[in-house]
């Protein structure tokens, strides 16, 4: 991995798209530079505040990514990015869609859920939200944090917790309708042009390939043409003056140059074949689960389209044993008078 520095963070933020594959990569070399956490969000913070509402998200996406993931390793991440979670949200909420923002909530849901954060962190960070985020309620955010988070507490007894959290998840799955995980969400994020980016840049590199080093024939032409004493110790028995030496020795010097220049172009070759093989993998994989979950999604749609059809089928079932309306009589027309009394009553 690359060293850390402040400009390869904002360039490889910069570079982050939407899909799994790439905030999984970069979350993997942020935990690796964990001890930068401070840092890295301070970074984050200020990258978010200058991309547009849908690149916000993503960034949203990817440090919780790390949080979730960098816990067993410390709780550096945890307690950094919590510091400015509120400015981060309330940024990320500013001119977003109706979608985004709920993709937004559905993070704080999560982190609820699985108790990432406090309860009552995370109520001090939903009305930090909906305010606005002043600068008062950042400092008092920052206080419940330390306080609420970062404060020794007494390990709870299992057995006195269990009772508590189990009751109400499963009341919450029937109360509630399923959520779609941050996973399954990534996949269908609409980042198409992202996702093209990055296919087009992995086709570049396949393409470069095709003239590295071991498909440059004029090289290998010309090492193969070298004279027989470049590597013939043999020859040197053949030298009888001065001047020949002096001539087989700039041979040697120029072929030791062509060789080793050429030898560095395979060692890079080498390094690139099997970064590009293993981006290879990792798109193979990533195309595999894609076409997964799309084949899912397509029996979830044909299943919807056979229901859809039996309840056409029973309304055109019903539509046909409903009266004739031609034959029923014009309300238009009136009605027939009534009977007379002497009619009924006739002697």
């Amino acid at each position: 991995m690359s060293s850390f520095s402040d400009s390869n963070l904002a360039k490889k933020l910069n570079e982050l798209n939407g899909t799994q594959q790439s905030i999984q990569t970069l979350s993997l070399w942020l935990i690796h530079h964990r001890k930068h956490s401070k840092t890295i969000v301070q970074v984050w913070l200020r990258e978010l505040k200058k991309v547009t509402p849908p690149r916000r998200l993503i960034y949203i996406y990817l440090a919780n990514d790390v949080i979730q993931n960098s816990k067993k390793k410390g709780p550096e991440f945890t307690h950094d990015f919590g510091t400015v979670m509120a400015e981060a949200f309330t940024t990320g909420y500013k001119d977003a869609g109706e979608k985004q923002r709920g993709s937004l909530d559905r993070i704080l849901n999560i982190w609820e859920d699985r108790g990432v954060y406090t309860k009552d962190f995370m109520k001090n960070l939903r009305q930090g939200i909906a305010s606005g985020q002043t600068a008062a309620h950042t400092a008092h955010i920052k206080d419940v944090f330390k306080e609420d988070i970062l404060a020794p507490r007494k390990e709870p007894n299992p057995k006195e917790v269990a009772p508590k959290e189990v009751i109400p998840r499963k009341r919450r799955r029937k109360d509630e309708p399923e959520q779609t995980s941050l996973k399954q969400e990534l996949d269908a994020m609409k980042h198409d042009e992202l996702a093209t980016h990055d296919n087009e840049s992995l086709i570049k590199r396949l393409s470069a390939l095709e003239n590295s080093a071991s498909c440059d024939a004029a090289i290998r032409e010309k090492i193969a043409k070298l004279p027989p004493e470049v590597s013939d110790i043999s020859q040197l028995a053949k030298l009888h003056d001065k001047d020949s030496a002096r001539r087989l020795s700039n041979t040697v010097d120029n072929a030791c140059v062509l060789l080793t220049d050429y030898n560095r172009r395979l060692a890079e070759e080498l390094d690139e074949r099997k970064s590009v093989a293993k981006l290879l993998r990792a798109f193979i994989n990533t195309q595999t689960e894609q076409l997964g979950h799309a084949e899912k999604r397509l029996q979830e749609y044909k299943n919807k389209l056979a229901k859809v059809n039996v309840v056409r089928h029973e309304l055109k079932s019903h539509i046909q044993n409903l009266p004739d309306i031609s034959r029923l009589p014009d309300p238009l027309a009136g009605l027939a008078p009534l009977p007379k009394v002497n009619d009924l009553f006739g002697h």
